[in-house]
């Protein structure tokens, strides 16, 4: 028998601490050799990002210490930061980015004890400095290639991307001049070399503002001489209506390439002839589902050919799985087991596969398939439950219908806790979740920050907008020129919904998110009467300053396409800024923000704090020295989660002791 109790007022096991200590997933896969390594994060060391290795024999330990970061600041969002190649004798080289100086470092974890990793690039004092990611190690030739961001000026569009070489040898360590250049700069965006089976021609994709590489991309093939190098670059695929996020080769040297020619990113296969004249590309496996995903961070791979000429893929709709492609047959067969999510990197070592993936009751772990067995397993960074696994919400997953009848795409977790009930006579709180992006997508995976909220008693939506990735093109593209108004809709028709139906308490609905969803946060308290607070995280709020000189390079022009260009369309980015509307917030607000954020900066969020004093409207403000776009220490994020819970308590009528009162302005 169930104890009876206020909705929001029932006791939890998961506080702040461990839902910060368990933030965040394990990136960027790569097999060295019969050894699995990734990066890790670490939020209760300073938020470092560790690089991890999976030995032979199963154990797992850390490549390097405290307070190595592994973590790249290309296009700030980052990407593939490290590379590694076995040898025959030495133990393994590592090639990585730190993130403290963003310099490469090469690294021999099994040579000499006590050995220190060896800069091989200089550090630059102009701007944003020297940055690089997607590292290749060419032991062949004694280099790494990879993409280098330079900046050259203080402005934060001061910059240019271009693939280089540097020296394995450290002769780069103090010398720009010794990085060899081997793409000539024409493209604003560039992605790391991908080299084909003989070594004789290299492709990588590239765009130019202002559009986004999930707008439009471009495939760009050159031959590669006898001395290293590039030759003939030119345009091989894709276009400014064609986004293809990802491209390699095959064993027998076809490209392969995930485009969403047809309205869906589906895989594709490309011959290329002697004369290095590339055919039209073959649909392998033509569905209405997606076979890649929007290229946030550079190196990020949804497929990966097998030494067998199998494919594996990441794919789905909605939610996604990994599966085995045969090109010849377009046979697609899934590997089985509880995960609903598979993350966008992939690694393959013979004829076993291995993802990172995770399920509505497992947080992110590290799979291997065995394709000739079927058989899956879990390897590495294993999920363990934390709490008794009865606290876990359980999802439900929804269609709702929005303004025009169009399908808004969602998951409902309603409050859970396996000793205590609402009373009969009460409808719970609910929290609209918007996530980031917006060209993004919020997965159907355990989330312990979604667990501390309905283990009390408090329900959450996550909504995947119009403008979401992971339906289609068409589905993406509901934002165009829309944003601020039909991601706001969206999310009001999911709160109206859950309400009319008898789930929420039309009274206590709120909404929060943090980066684009902090702005669909701030644009519904301007825009509607539908929430009682909102929680606003590290937002946009002012689209013409974050249109001009508010923001870093690679979204400088995003909102060419998500509001219009600025020149053409200006009284648009007045009406849909919601520093422009304070007067129109009448409900209480929590902002959280970071100090060293370059994405969204605190400036914006100063202005709006500015404009809302004297209103009379209850607001609090918490702001993070240390903390740049998205929270990565513990202490910041136990900081902001007992915050938000302190708002809904106050706002929702609860009496909670187990977390600090906020101190509101008015």
């Amino acid at each position: 028998m169930k104890s009876t109790a206020a909705y929001g007022s029932w006791p939890s096991p998961v506080d702040a601490a461990l839902a910060a200590a368990h933030d965040g997933r394990p990136e960027y896969l790569g097999a060295v050799g019969d050894e699995l390594w990734w990066t890790a994060p670490r939020p209760v060391e300073g938020g470092r990002r560790a690089l991890v290795r999976r030995r032979a024999d199963g154990t797992e330990e850390g490549v390097l210490p405290a307070p190595w970061n592994v973590r790249s600041r290309v296009i700030e969002y980052g990407g593939r930061p490290w590379a590694a190649v076995a040898r025959p004798a030495g133990g393994p080289l590592a090639v990585f980015c730190h993130f403290a100086d963003q310099r490469l470092y090469a690294y021999e974890p099994d040579a000499l004890p006590g050995a220190e990793p060896r800069p091989l690039t200089p550090v630059s004092a102009v701007g944003g400095g020297l940055r690089w990611v997607d590292p290749v190690i060419r032991p062949d030739r004694g280099e790494v290639w990879c993409v280098l961001e330079e900046f050259t000026g203080p402005a934060p569009t001061d910059v240019r991307r271009v693939l280089v070489a540097v020296p394995l040898d450290g002769s780069a360590a103090e010398d720009r001049s010794a990085v060899r250049e081997l793409s000539d700069g024409r493209h604003r965006f560039v992605t790391g070399p991908r080299l084909s089976p003989d070594g004789r021609r290299v492709v990588w994709i590239a765009w130019d503002h202002p559009r986004m590489p999930w707008d439009g991309t471009e495939v760009m093939l050159a031959e590669v001489a006898p001395d290293g190098t590039f030759h003939g670059a030119r345009t091989v695929a894709g276009g400014p209506s064609e986004s293809i996020p990802q491209v390699d080769w095959d064993g027998a040297g076809r490209l392969l390439l995930a485009s969403d020619r047809t309205g869906w990113w589906n895989l594709y296969r490309a011959e290329v002839d002697a004369a290095g004249t590339v055919g039209e590309p073959v649909a392998l496996c033509p569905r209405a589902e997606e076979f890649g995903g929007p290229l946030w961070k550079i190196g990020l791979n949804w497929f990966t050919p097998l030494d067998n000429g199998l494919i594996a893929v990441v794919h789905g709709k909605g939610t996604t799985a990994l599966g085995i492609l045969d090109p010849e047959r377009g046979a697609l067969v899934d590997a089985h087991g509880p995960w609903t999510e598979w993350a966008s990197t992939l690694a393959a070592h013979g004829t076993r596969v291995v993802g990172l993936a995770a399920g509505p009751r497992s947080a992110y772990e590290l799979v291997e398939l065995d394709t000739r067995t079927g058989r899956s397993r879990v390897v590495g960074a294993a999920h363990s439950d934390a709490i008794d696994p009865a606290h876990y919400p359980e999802p439900r997953v929804r269609t709702f219908t929005g303004p025009g009848g169009r399908e808004i795409h969602a998951q409902v977790y309603p409050p859970h806790h396996p000793e205590f009930a609402g009373p009969e006579d009460e409808l719970p709180p609910y929290v609209i979740w918007a996530h980031g992006g917006p060209t993004g997508h919020a997965p159907l995976v355990l989330d312990l920050e979604i667990t501390y909220f309905t283990s009390r008693g408090i329900g959450v939506a996550e909504v995947n907008y119009g403008g979401s990735t992971g339906y289609g093109r068409e589905y993406r593209e509901r934002l165009r020129e829309q944003w601020g108004v039909v991601d706001v809709e969206d999310c009001a028709a999911v709160a109206r919904a859950l309400a009319a139906e008898g789930t929420a308490d039309p009274a206590r609905r709120a909404v929060r998110g943090g980066s684009a969803g902090g702005w669909t946060t701030a644009a519904s308290l301007v825009a509607t009467d539908v929430y009682a607070c909102g929680t606003i995280i590290y937002p946009i709020l002012d689209l013409r300053g974050w249109a001009t000189d508010e923001t870093h390079d690679f979204e400088s022009e995003y909102l060419y396409g998500l509001i219009g260009p600025v020149d053409q369309v200006p009284a648009r980015y007045k009406e849909r800024s919601p520093i422009e509307h304070v007067d129109r917030v009448t409900t209480p607000f929590l902002l959280l923000q970071g100090l060293d954020d370059v994405i969204c900066p605190p400036a914006q969020a100063e202005r709006f704090l500015a404009r809302t004093a004297g209103r009379g409207v209850p607001h609090a403000y918490l702001a993070f020295e240390g903390e740049g776009h998205g929270f990565r220490r513990a202490d910041t994020m136990v900081r902001a989660l007992e915050a938000e819970l302190s708002l809904y308590a106050h706002v929702f009528g609860v009496s909670r002791t187990d977390v600090p009162a906020l101190e509101y302005r008015t």
